[in-house]
């Protein structure tokens, strides 16, 4: 049995199903044409229907959500999160959308919006917040780029097509090519391409839509001058922890002038509102305990993105020693071990992973993956399942169950899998091997 499931062996496919379905609503943008977009009441040409958003919002976010290490599991700072940008949805443009709002536990500092109204706050950017006037600020963002449709915009003009003709995306994509690179080796797939890289005109009105937003709910307009703020130093003094931030959100001295100069003049009476930042404090009083953890999961991303495993290693273990059980740093040392092809180690890690976090599905995959790397077919097919049952909708999964029943000499079971498989994805190493195995079972009667 060829082993394909080495190192870079996987690319990004194209699936022929989203092609058609791209096809189908370029087709139907052509007919429509335009749209009036519901921030400026302005024509705009819009191949994306609003329930095209939430159908693909629903769709990707929960793979990119799975991608940053789950939605954290204290659930009262998720609820704090979810009850602030709510009040703020309310007053927004499109306050009819399904808006969600998720502390993911991803270690980076980002935050972003999905087109149907997903949004996310990683715990990296939780931790260089000071104040809830800040976090609104963050927010307000966020809604802005949603109701002003910019991901939906970007699509129409083509610049999203890759990403959505390309189905699944890798895994933390958004996270930079070497990042991007290990969870590739490990078979896994996120939405990041899908996460819209905002230009400089989007960049300005969703600032401006976010202090709207924030000030008519009561937030001091100092909020977005201190985020910016926060931004601009981050960028200076610790540029490789805000990269994906700036890549995605370009960030420049503009933008913090401008924030200064309309919380000056248009929202001056509103410098006078309240921060909330002892409220803050109070609802990010758990997170910030794991401050030091974090830290050290920070640089052992550095580490691993500059294939320094050793190094990443001694600070995963740190981050452990003070927070034993963090499913992320717990799915990050077994991501570590595996690509290392310590594929025992990397699956004991795996498993502690699952028990700390049983309700989110990465760690069922890579589990999967290192049995498939000691040849226990049945323990992986038994992991692939329990990912299926999390987090369904995964194509790789597919594939991974027919190599597990090929591997146990299955071959009508492995072929059923490689053709549902094939259905959703025909481009790529695992496409070639799926295809290649259908076609000689077929010549010997094995299926």
């Amino acid at each position: 049995m060829a082993d394909i499931l080495s190192p870079s062996s996987n690319k990004e496919a194209m699936t022929r199903r989203q092609f058609l379905w791209l096809s189908s609503l370029a087709a139907a943008g052509f007919m429509a044409g335009c749209a009036t977009n519901p921030v400026t009441g302005e024509s705009q040409l819009m191949l994306i229907s609003e329930d095209q958003e939430i159908q693909i919002d629903r769709q990707y976010s929960p793979f990119q959500f799975s991608a940053d290490y789950g939605t954290t599991q204290d659930k009262s700072l998720n609820s704090y999160l979810d009850r602030t940008g709510q009040r703020m949805a309310a007053r927004s443009h499109r306050s009819h959308m399904p808006y969600n709002f998720h502390v993911v536990n991803a270690n980076y500092v980002n935050a972003y919006a999905f087109p149907g109204g997903s949004i996310a706050c990683t715990r990296g950017i939780l931790l260089a917040l000071d104040n809830e006037a800040e976090l609104a600020a963050l927010l307000g963002h966020e809604l802005g780029h949603v109701n002003a449709r910019h991901t939906a915009e970007q699509m129409s003009k083509g610049m999203l097509t890759q990403a959505v003709v390309g189905g699944l995306a890798v895994a933390a994509g958004t996270r930079g090519a070497a990042y991007g690179n290990i969870a590739s080796q490990l078979g896994q797939v996120g939405a990041g391409a899908l996460l819209a890289s905002y230009s400089r005109d989007n960049e300005r009105q969703a600032d401006a839509l976010g202090m709207d937003y924030m000030v008519e709910s009561g937030y001091s307009s100092e909020g977005m001058v201190g985020l910016m703020d926060m931004l601009k130093s981050m960028g200076k003094h610790q540029p490789s922890a805000i990269e994906l931030m700036f890549a995605t959100h370009p960030m420049s001295e503009e933008r913090y002038q401008t924030a200064v100069q309309t919380a000056e003049t248009k929202y001056s009476a509103a410098k006078k509102y309240p921060l909330y930042r002892e409220r803050y404090k109070d609802n990010t009083a758990r997170l910030r305990a794991q401050k030091g953890a974090i830290d050290q999961m920070q640089l052992a991303e550095k580490d691993m993105a500059k294939k320094d495993f050793t190094g990443a290693d001694k600070h995963l273990r740190r981050a452990l020693k003070k927070t034993p059980g963090d499913y992320t740093a717990l799915v990050m040392m077994s991501k570590s071990q595996l690509i290392q092809k310590n594929w025992a180690i990397g699956r004991q890690y795996a498993e502690m992973a699952q028990q700390s976090y049983p309700q989110e599905a990465q760690a069922y995959h890579l589990s999967g993956f290192a049995n498939v790397k000691l040849k226990n077919y049945d323990g992986a097919l038994e992991e692939f399942n329990r990912y299926d049952q999390v987090l369904a909708g995964n194509p790789n999964t597919l594939f991974f169950k027919g190599y597990c029943y090929e591997g146990m000499k299955k071959y009508p079971q492995a072929g059923k899998e490689y053709q549902r498989y094939l259905q959703s994805v025909n481009q790529g190493n695992y496409a070639k091997h799926a295809y290649s195995r259908l076609r000689q079972w077929q010549a010997q009667g094995l299926i």
